[in-house]
């Protein structure tokens, strides 16, 4: 009986112990079943603003309550069912009480901007772009890699459409950034010159107080005239081939002078500058040297100031969409021109420049190349002078002309080619003065070598260079 009434005890006990742990059972279980119509339970609720959510429990509630009703508006349409109406960007929270005022549930509630639509229409415009969409309060934060500058301020104008200045840009833009520009700038200039003049000179016509004596051209003078007739050629001819013929006519002399000038000439200017500079960024070149020019100052000091001269180039590439490549130039080739001097008096003179530029925005793909600029220049000049009325006469007439025929032409293109790159190792580059070194004493002296050896790698990109000859392209490797 002992043994029996100890076990009623110990069940009574027991019993009376997991009573509170049965009771408060339910509790637990039920702050989790609220669940979203068709989408499951949670214990957060998403809902967007300016729209409806409608919720369901599985447990009757007999009151229920919104902390912030200025953020969700809430209204029952069963004991099991409520109407959750998002109105401003915020956090709060929704209580479930039941007929006995027990708590069922706390729920969050958090109204946010609705972005489905904005995601949308990002996948249609950007496909393929990794940009994530968040919501923050009441703006947008965008996030991931995106492939291009372009396609950046797409989005970010987009975004700017549905939350007008509450975007938050937190992405980054992937790929190659930088830019490689390879300009060639050449340069021809032709010039001929032809120049052919006949000059008369006559002395004596015979008999006593009767002379005549004249010529024409460059024997107008009487110290040519009598040069001429004597059988010398001007002391001052520039021409490049000069014959005199000289006879008597009775007792008259003559001299005929015929010079002729026939010059041609040709010169090529080349530069081949390669610069790189990061998208969006600018990037200068100048090829050349700085020329003095004095400045007066209103103190009656003078300053001297520096004009650039040579090939210069200034530019500012922007990597548009993944090869696509949005290029701002200005390029311009100049020389010193002294032949259109400024002379200021004392023997100063300053020099003039000629000069020529080119300023362009064009559009290329990587590897892509532009004829951007390309100049002929033709200057023409025939001149013919000759003595009135007897220049005129047919055939006797050229005794008495000189002709004169110059002809200039420039031609300048310029010629540009980008190319998307990358830093390398720097030993994949090589130099011109890797494979020379300075010659010691005795090699230079003794066995008249200008250089000594080689020092130039043998391994490598750096070594395939190596091996090239001086016209090969240094500095920079292109895959």
């Amino acid at each position: 009986m002992k043994i029996d009434r100890f076990f009623t005890a110990a069940l009574f006990g027991l019993a009376l112990c997991a009573m509170p742990l049965t009771m408060a059972l339910p509790t637990v279980v039920q702050a989790d079943t609220l669940r979203v119509v068709k989408k499951g339970t949670n214990r957060t609720l998403e809902v967007p603003m300016n729209r409806a959510v409608v919720v369901e429990s599985d447990i009757p509630f007999a009151e229920l309550s919104i902390a912030n009703p200025g953020i969700a508006d809430i209204s029952s349409l069963s004991e099991r069912t409520i109407y959750v109406l998002g109105k401003s960007p915020g956090l709060t929270t929704l209580t479930l009480l039941d007929a006995a005022g027990q708590l069922i549930t706390n729920v969050d509630v958090r109204v946010a901007s609705d972005i489905s639509e904005f995601k949308e229409r990002l996948r249609q415009i950007l496909p393929g772009e990794k940009i994530e969409v968040r919501t923050a309060n009441d703006g947008i934060v965008m996030s991931g890699i995106v492939s291009s500058t372009q396609r950046l301020q797409r989005a970010l104008d987009l975004a700017e459409r549905y939350a007008p200045e509450r975007v938050s840009n937190l992405m980054t833009v992937g790929g190659i950034q930088q830019v490689m520009m390879k300009i060639r700038f050449a340069e021809m200039q032709r010039s001929v010159s032809k120049s052919l003049s006949a000059s008369l000179a006559l002395d004596g016509l015979g008999g006593t107080n009767r002379s005549l004596s004249g010529g024409s051209n460059t024997t107008n003078t009487s110290g040519a005239i009598a040069n001429s007739l004597a059988g010398r050629t001007p002391a001052t001819n520039t021409n490049a081939g000069a014959v005199l013929f000289g006879f008597n006519a009775g007792s008259t002399q003559v001299g005929l002078l015929l010079e002729a000038l026939e010059q041609k000439g040709a010169v090529r200017f080349l530069a081949e500058p390669n610069l790189v500079a990061l998208s969006g960024q600018e990037a200068k070149f100048l090829a050349g040297g700085e020329y003095p020019v004095p400045v007066s100052q209103s103190d009656d000091r003078v300053t001297v100031e520096y004009k650039p001269f040579g090939v210069e180039m200034n530019f500012i590439p922007r990597v548009v969409d993944k090869d696509l490549i949005n290029l701002e130039l200005n390029a311009a080739v100049s020389a010193i021109d002294a032949s259109n001097s400024v002379s200021l008096g004392n023997g100063f003179n300053i020099a003039a420049f000629t000069r020529r530029e080119t300023s362009t925005t064009v559009e290329m793909r990587d590897g892509e190349s532009f004829a951007i600029a390309g100049l002929l220049q033709d200057d023409f000049t025939d001149t013919s002078s000759q003595l009135p009325w007897i220049g005129d006469v047919p055939v006797l007439g050229a005794l008495f002309r000189s002709a004169n025929y110059q002809r200039q032409q420039t031609e300048l293109v310029i010629i540009i080619t980008a190319h998307l790159v990358t830093p390398t190792r720097g030993e994949a580059l090589a130099l011109p003065t890797d494979r020379i070194t300075p010659p010691t004493e005795s090699d230079l002296f003794l066995n008249g070598r200008v250089s000594s050896g080689t020092r130039a790698p043998t391994k490598g990109a750096a070594g395939e260079v190596a091996k090239q000859d001086f016209s090969g392209s240094y500095g920079y490797v292109l895959d």
